[in-house]
């Protein structure tokens, strides 16, 4: 697929109403998991919590302003959550495998923040092949 001027625009306009979507389900997953995080006896746990509230918000936010539906709710719905349940995967490793070293151990800010930007590319093109079927 040939990318042209009138497609790059539409794909950064996208990025963009996605990413605010994004920051503010971000926002809320942080803010969550820092909360819960030194409240909790296990990290995982708390990153679920935290991550899953992040998606319901992002969902509902992406569904109402950012991509268009094609497709029955229900299975755009069961797509993107799987595309969440592999993006809170992907999350989970990432912060497991950073808190290895003491440095991201004993900074999990630093560390959520690490893999919330990994997990965000990831996350707009798999979303928007849920409710769009395609990537770009």
């Amino acid at each position: 697929m040939k990318l042209n001027k009138e497609k790059i625009k539409e794909l950064v306009k996208l990025k963009f109403k996605f990413g605010i979507s994004s920051t503010i389900a971000t926002l809320v997953n942080i803010s969550l998991f820092l909360f819960l995080e030194p409240r909790m006896s296990s990290r995982a746990v708390a990153n679920f919590i935290a991550y899953f509230t992040g998606v319901a918000v992002n969902f509902t936010l992406q569904k109402k302003f950012v991509f268009e539906s094609n497709g029955n709710n229900a299975s755009i719905f069961a797509k993107a959550m799987l595309v969440s349940l592999g993006g809170w995967a992907l999350d989970t490793a990432i912060i497991y495998g950073l808190s290895t070293m003491t440095f991201f151990d004993e900074h999990q800010q630093v560390t959520k923040i690490i893999s919330t930007g990994i997990v965000f590319f990831y996350n707009f093109y798999f979303k928007r092949y849920a409710f769009e079927k395609k990537f770009i």
